[in-house]
C-alpha cells in the first residue's frame, strides 16, 4: 500500500510540474502527501502555506489553518508559514494564538516588518500595552513607510497618556497617506487627549469628509467636543444626524456616554451601548463558570474603576469602601488607572481588604487576577466612561457582574447581570431599555462621604462676585449646558437685574463662546463669572457663596449635585427620560428637598425666577439643608452601605440557586 501511496505522490507531482500553480493540482498533491503519512519537501512546505493563504482569502479559514499547520510541520523554522498561520488565526478571532504565530514569524525573519506591525496591532488589542509598543516600534524601524504600524504606535502611545507623541505618529501616516481617514480622526483623538479641543475639530471634519466605513464614532467625538467648547454653530444637524444613525442601526461605534447627551431617549440610548458593546468586545470569550461557593459566610465583593485617584468617584464611594462589613463581605479594589500618589489614593487602597493594580496587564490577564481572587460580585465602576476597559469583565471572571455609579445608563451587554439605580432613576417600567436586571436600592443609587472637608468661605470679591445680588450657580461641565438651557438662563438674569451667573472655568474658549453667547441674547458679557478649578475642598467651600445651584439636562449635575447638597446650596432640576437627567431628582429626594425637582423647563425657569425674588425662601431652603445634613439619607454612609449589601446578597442568593438575574427592590431598614 505504500508503495502505491509514494507512486500516486509522484503522479500528483509530475501533474503539478505540468500545472504549476494549479489549485486543483496543488490539493491532490497535499492529500496524497496526508495519506502517506510523510512531509514534503521545502518547496511544498511553502507551497502548502500559500495554498492555505488563497484559502483564507476565499474566506475558508478553518480549512486554511489545516494547511498552514502541515506545512510547519513540515518546515517549521521558515517565518512565511508562521506569518500566513497568523493571518488565518487572526481572521478565525484567535487573536492570542495568531500574536503568538507573528512573534515567531518576528523572530524568523528579523528584517520583515509586517510580522512585528500585526503582532502589535493583536497585543493593543488584548491589552499588552507594553509589548505592543515594543513590536511596533521595530516595524517602524524596519519600515517607516509601514503606515499601519504608525497608526497603531500612536494608538499605543496615546493610550499610555503620550498624546502629543502620538500625535506625531498619525502625522507620519498621513504624510504617506494624506487621504487616510483614520489617520485624520486619530489625530483629532490626539488632539483632544492633549487639551487641545480646537484642533481636534477639523481634523474631525477631515476624517468625515474623507470617508469612513463606520462615521458615528468620529461624528460623536466631532458633536462632543463642540459641545465642550459650546460651539454651537452646526451644532443641532450634527447632533440630528447622529441620533438619526442611532435609530437606523447604521453605526456601531458612537459612544454610548456621548450619545447620552442627545437626550435620545432610554430606548435609542440601549440600541446605542448594545451595538458599541458588540464592537467593542468582539472576539472575546468567557470564562469557564466557577463551581465553588462563596467563602464561607462572606461574600468577596471585587469593585473595578479606573478612578481610584482624585476623582469624583473616588470622592463618593470612600467612606462606603470602609463601612462595608468585614464579617460578612470581603473587598476588594481592581485598580486599571493611574496613581496619583495622592492621599485619596491612599485612602482607598487602605480601605480595601485587597488592592490590585492591573494598569500593566492585559485585558485577559485582569481578568485571570480577579477570576484567581474567587470574586464573587464584580462591580464595574466605569460602564463606558473616559478610560473605561469593558473587555475585562467581557471575559466574565466572576458569577454575578454588576454596573454601578460611574455610567448612568445601559451598557447593553450581556455580561452585566445587574444595574443598580434606584425608584427615580431606574423605574422599573424602563427595563425593557436595559440589557441589565433594574436592582432598585431603596432611596439613592449614589453614596456619599461624610468625612470631606469644606474649606474657609471665601469673600464674594475673591470669586470676582458682586457684593449682592442674586447668585445663579452651574458648576457642570460646560459639555452639558445646551443652546435651548442656555436661552433660558439669560432669560432669567435679564428678569433678575442684579443677579449672575456663576459657571466653572472648564475651556478659554467655552468661556469665551458662553460670553459671546450671552450678549447676542441681551445679557452683557460681565454676568457671567467663571470660576477656575480648586481643590476639592476650596470648591466645597465656594459654594457657600451661590444662592441656588441650577442643573442642566438631558445630562445633569450627578456628583457635583452631590457637592452643591453637602455645602447647603439648593440645587433646582427637571428630570428627563433617562437615568442621566434623573439623577439630581433622586439627590434631591434623599437629601430632603424633593420640591426641587420640577415638572418641566418652563416650571424650572418659573421656580428659579420666583426663588430669585424670594431671598427669605432661599434662606429657609438652606436651613432644612443644613438641619438634615447629618442624618439625610443622601449622606448616611452607614444606612448606605447595608442596603448595597442587602443587593448584593440578594443577588448571590438568585445566582446559587440557579435562577437567572431578575429586578428586584431593596428593603428599607434605615428607620
Amino acid at each position: 500500500m505504500t508503495a502505491a501511496l509514494r507512486a500516486r505522490v509522484e503522479e500528483c507531482r509530475a501533474a503539478l510540474a505540468a500545472r504549476p500553480g494549479d489549485s486543483a493540482a496543488l490539493g491532490e498533491l497535499f492529500g496524497a502527501l496526508d495519506a502517506l503519512g510523510e512531509p514534503g519537501t521545502p518547496e511544498e512546505a511553502v507551497a502548502r502555506s500559500a495554498f492555505g493563504e488563497a484559502l483564507r482569502r476565499q474566506g475558508w479559514a478553518a480549512e486554511a489553518e489545516a494547511h498552514h499547520r502541515a506545512a510547519l510541520s513540515w518546515l517549521p523554522d521558515f517565518g512565511g508559514n508562521h506569518f500566513n498561520l497568523g493571518l488565518t488565526l487572526q481572521a478565525l478571532g484567535r487573536r492570542e494564538e495568531a500574536a503568538d504565530a507573528y512573534g515567531e514569524a518576528s523572530r524568523l525573519m528579523p528584517r520583515f516588518a509586517p510580522a512585528p506591525c500585526n503582532q502589535g496591532v493583536l497585543l493593543r488589542a488584548l491589552g499588552h500595552r507594553a509589548a505592543a509598543e515594543a513590536a511596533l516600534r521595530r516595524a517602524v524601524a524596519l519600515d517607516p513607510a509601514l503606515v499601519p504600524a504608525w497608526l497603531n504606535l500612536g494608538a499605543v502611545v496615546q493610550e499610555g497618556g503620550q498624546a502629543e507623541e502620538a500625535a506625531g505618529c498619525y502625522r507620519n501616516a498621513l504624510a504617506l497617506r494624506p487621504d487616510l481617514a483614520e489617520a485624520h480622526a486619530n489625530l483629532g483623538l490626539a488632539a483632544r487627549e492633549a487639551g487641545r479641543l480646537a484642533d481636534s475639530l477639523p481634523a474631525f471634519e477631515r476624517a468625515l469628509a474623507a470617508g469612513l466605513p463606520d462615521a458615528g464614532g468620529v461624528l460623536a467625538q466631532l458633536v462632543q467636543q463642540m459641545r465642550h467648547l459650546c460651539r454651537w454653530n452646526g451644532l443641532a444637524e450634527r447632533s440630528a444626524r447622529l441620533a438619526a444613525l442611532v435609530r437606523g442601526g447604521a453605526t456601531r461605534q458612537i459612544h454610548p456616554w456621548i450619545f447620552l447627551g442627545e437626550g435620545a431617549g432610554p430606548a435609542a440610548e440601549l440600541s446605542c451601548a448594545g451595538r458599541y458593546a458588540d464592537w467593542r468586545t468582539r472576539g472575546i470569550a468567557a470564562m469557564p463558570a466557577r463551581r465553588d461557593a462563596a467563602l464561607g459566610n462572606r461574600l468577596r465583593v471585587g469593585y473595578l474603576s479606573a478612578d481610584y485617584h482624585e476623582h469624583a468617584t473616588a470622592a463618593l464611594i470612600a467612606e462606603l469602601i470602609e463601612r462595608h462589613d468585614r464579617s460578612r463581605f470581603e473587598v476588594a479594589g481592581y485598580s486599571y488607572g493611574p496613581d496619583d500618589g495622592g492621599p485619596m489614593r491612599r485612602r482607598l487602597a487602605g480601605g480595601f481588604d485587597r488592592f490590585v493594580d492591573l494598569a500593566a496587564g492585559s485585558h485577559a490577564d485582569a481578568a485571570a487576577r480577579i477570576r484567581a481572587d474567587g470574586i464573587d460580585i464584580l462591580v464595574d465602576l466605569k460602564g463606558y466612561t473616559q478610560h473605561a476597559r469593558p473587555e475585562i469583565a467581557a471575559h466574565r471572571p466572576a458569577p454575578v457582574q454588576v454596573q454601578w455609579l460611574g455610567y448612568p445608563g445601559t451598557m447593553g451587554a450581556g455580561f452585566i447581570d445587574y444595574v443598580i439605580g434606584d425608584p427615580l432613576v431606574t423605574p422599573f417600567d424602563h427595563q425593557p431599555f436595559y440589557a441589565e436586571r433594574i436592582v432598585q436600592l431603596p432611596v439613592c443609587y449614589q453614596p456619599n462621604d461624610r468625612s470631606r472637608p469644606i474649606g474657609p468661605i471665601p469673600s464674594r470679591a475673591a470669586c470676582g462676585l458682586p457684593e449682592r445680588g442674586m447668585v445663579f450657580c452651574c458648576f457642570n461641565a460646560a459639555y452639558k449646558i445646551t443652546p435651548d438651557l442656555f436661552d433660558r438662563w439669560c432669560r432669567l438674569l435679564r428678569a433678575a437685574p442684579d443677579s449672575v451667573l456663576w459657571l466653572l472655568d472648564s475651556h478659554p474658549e467655552a468661556s469665551a463662546n458662553l460670553r459671546r453667547e450671552a450678549e447676542r441674547r441681551g445679557v452683557p458679557a460681565g454676568r457671567l463669572v467663571f470660576a477656575p478649578r480648586r481643590s476639592p475642598a476650596e470648591h466645597l467651600a465656594r459654594y457657600r457663596l451661590a444662592d441656588l445651584f441650577l442643573d442642566t439636562t438631558p445630562v445633569g449635575a450627578h456628583t457635583t449635585a452631590s457637592d452643591a447638597l453637602w455645602a447647603g446650596l439648593p440645587v433646582l432640576t427637571v428630570p428627563g427620560e433617562g437615568f442621566a437627567s434623573r439623577v439630581g431628582a433622586s439627590l434631591l429626594r434623599a437629601a430632603g428637598l424633593p420640591e426641587l425637582a420640577v415638572r418641566s423647563l418652563d416650571d424650572y425657569e418659573a421656580a428659579a425666577l420666583r426663588l430669585a425674588g424670594d431671598p427669605e425662601g432661599l434662606t429657609r431652603l438652606k436651613a432644612r439643608l443644613a438641619a438634615e445634613r447629618n442624618r439625610a439619607p443622601l449622606f448616611d454612609a452607614e444606612r448606605f452601605a447595608r442596603a448595597l449589601e442587602r443587593a448584593y446578597a440578594t443577588m448571590w442568593d438568585i445566582h446559587e440557586s440557579g435562577r437567572p438575574p431578575r429586578a428586584f427592590t431593596v428593603p428599607d431598614e434605615g428607620d
